[in-house]
Order: C-alpha cells, then sequence, then structure tokens
C-alpha cells in the first residue's frame, strides 16, 4: 500500500521498519522537529527520523501539521491510508479526510480503557494484569475512533513501563501488519467504541511523589508505571530521592509500637522495610539527586541511616 507514516519516539520505529519490510510503499514519514538535548543542548533528530533516513526514506518535520502547507503536502503524496504511531500532534479533520482508506492509529492499550497520552503509565499505576494494543481508525475525538484489531499481554506484578513498553512497540508493529493484510482483503470488521472507558493523561510533578499514606500494593504500582520516566519520588533529609524498585513484603511483628507512614522499619539484606499507610513495601533500588541508581541498602549504610527515619 502506499503509506504515509507519522511517529516520533523509539516506541514507534518497529511498526516503520515492519511496513518497509513487509513491502509497502512508505512514501514520507513525519515527525516532530529536531529538538535540543543533553548538556550542550545540541539539536537531536527523532528515533522515528534516524530510522527513516536510515531506511532511505523522505521525512518531513512540520512543527505544525494542520497548516495548509501541511495539509497541501500530504495531499500531493497521495496515500492510501496514514499510519500514525506517537506522532504528538493532533490531525484536523482535513487530513483525516486525506486518505482512501483513512488514517489508522496504533494505540497502546486496550481501548477504550487508556485512552490519552500516558496508556502503559497508568495501566501499570492503576495495577492492571492486562494491556495490549489497538489498531484504530481515527477520527476527531481524543482516540475514539472504530477499533480494528487488538492484541493482548499478561502484565506481572514486577514488570515496568519500559519493560511493557518494549513489548508493546513489537507487539504493535505485527498488528499493523496485520490490520493492513486484512484492509486490503476487505476483511476487516469496525467496531464503535462502547462503554466505560479511562483516561490516561500526560503524567504531571504531582503524579510522582510518593505518598506514604496510600497502600504498599498501590505504592508499588506507582514505582514500577514510572520506571524509567519520570520516576518516583520521595523525600529523605530534605532532598529527592527517587525509588525506582520496590517489592510487597509480609507484615513484620511491630510489637506494641505504633509506626508513621513512611518510617523505615527494618535495614535487611535487600533492601529497606518501609511503613505504609497499609502494609510494609520493601525499597530495594534507589538514586539520590545527581547520583547513579544504587542499592537502598548501600544508600542507607552510606547515609548512616537509622531504623526510624522517615520518608516524606
Amino acid at each position: 500500500m502506499r503509506l504515509v507514516f507519522m511517529g516520533t519516539p523509539d516506541y514507534s520505529v518497529p511498526t516503520l521498519r515492519a511496513l518497509v519490510r513487509e513491502g509497502h510503499d512508505v512514501v514520507g514519514v513525519f515527525t516532530q522537529p529536531d529538538r535540543p538535548a543533553g548538556r550542550g543542548k545540541n539539536l537531536r533528530p527523532s528515533p522515528v527520523k534516524v530510522a527513516a533516513e536510515e531506511l532511505g526514506l523522505s521525512v518531513f518535520q512540520p512543527a505544525r501539521i494542520k497548516t495548509p502547507e501541511g495539509i497541501q503536502l500530504l495531499k500531493d503524496l497521495a496515500p492510501e491510508s496514514i499510519i500514525v504511531v506517537a506522532y504528538g500532534q493532533i490531525l484536523s479533520k482535513d487530513i483525516l479526510q486525506i486518505p482512501l482508506k483513512g488514517c489508522i492509529n496504533v494505540h497502546a492499550s486496550l481501548l477504550p480503557a487508556y485512552r490519552g497520552a500516558a496508556p502503559i503509565h497508568w495501566a501499570l499505576m492503576n495495577g492492571e494484569t492486562l494491556t495490549g494494543v489497538t489498531t484504530m481508525l481515527m477520527d476527531e475525538g481524543l482516540d475514539t475512533g472504530d477499533m480494528l484489531l487488538k492484541s493482548e499481554i499478561v502484565v506481572s506484578n514486577e514488570a515496568t513501563t519500559g519493560e511493557i513498553y518494549d513489548q508493546l512497540a513489537t507487539l504493535g508493529a505485527e498488528l499493523l501488519i496485520e490490520t493492513l493484510h486484512k484492509l486490503q482483503l476487505e476483511k476487516l470488521i469496525q467496531i464503535p467504541q462502547t462503554g466505560e472507558t479511562n483516561y490516561a493523561p500526560l503524567l504531571k510533578r504531582e503524579h510522582e511523589r510518593i505518598d506514604w499514606s496510600r497502600s504498599a500494593v498501590d505504592l508499588h504500582h506507582q514505582i514500577r508505571g514510572l520506571n524509567p520516566w519520570p520516576g518516583a519520588y520521595t523525600i529523605f533529609r530534605g532532598e529527592n530521592l527517587k525509588i525506582w524498585r520496590s517489592a510487597l513484603y509480609p507484615q513484620v511483628d511491630k510489637g506494641a509500637k505504633s509506626l508513621d507512614q513512611g518510617e523505615i522499619i527494618q535495614v535487611i539484606e535487600d533492601g529497606l522495610l518501609v511503613q505504609t499507610g497499609d502494609g510494609i513495601l520493601r525499597v530495594w533500588e534507589v538514586q539520590p539527586a545527581g547520583k547513579r541508581r544504587m542499592s537502598a541498602k548501600d544508600f542507607f549504610k552510606g547515609r548512616h541511616g537509622q531504623t526510624g527515619e522517615k520518608f516524606g
């Protein structure tokens, strides 16, 4: 098929490579403009741009796709379909109407659940045990178009967003190839999204701070859901401390002592035991500001920490 591809992060790259590998005619790749990155703030191309240039494809980087010039460019490319995988810009009605066979989005959730910008983060933070990808015929709403195909995976209780991100990037590429194959054979059934939904909005700083009044289960999901980006954090001795890895821990004998939420109650071989609003959380990998990741036990020993101190 004659296609235009739109995507930006590394998540999008497996799908682009799969399209080329399967022999589709990718006549243009749209991605976000190069952005300043690193200490030197040098302009850095998106992973999709790098991959597209390696594949010998034409790359376009409009700051805004919804301009008359952007719309005309897409009309001139005359794609049968536009494929969108984490592009980072909203497509207008004028653009959605250009391809004869519509615009297809590969969304990283089992729609209608987790519409929005951060579906993997929110699925893990909410403790979902199943997630997946959905191919969808785009409309003007926020991930509200008719569903085409779905594929799901099981999410373990220890999986991080980074691990699921990589799995879904590969799964999404496979599902899109299957979707296009069925589209060419006219064997796709459009399924309207019905029933209850929930949203996965952009993450804010307030989502990152650990509230020790919450349960150990909820905090464990928060920590793994924010790993590797942006990271969950707490405060120790007035400084930010990111917590990267945790685990649930059986209740310990506290005797008659009443423990505070966030209190470090014991140092064990593989971490720190911390009292939460409900249950004990084992914290086992942390990162002080400006430092490397390290075991929680090594961090605590290096600070000459004492049980009874608190995270806040």
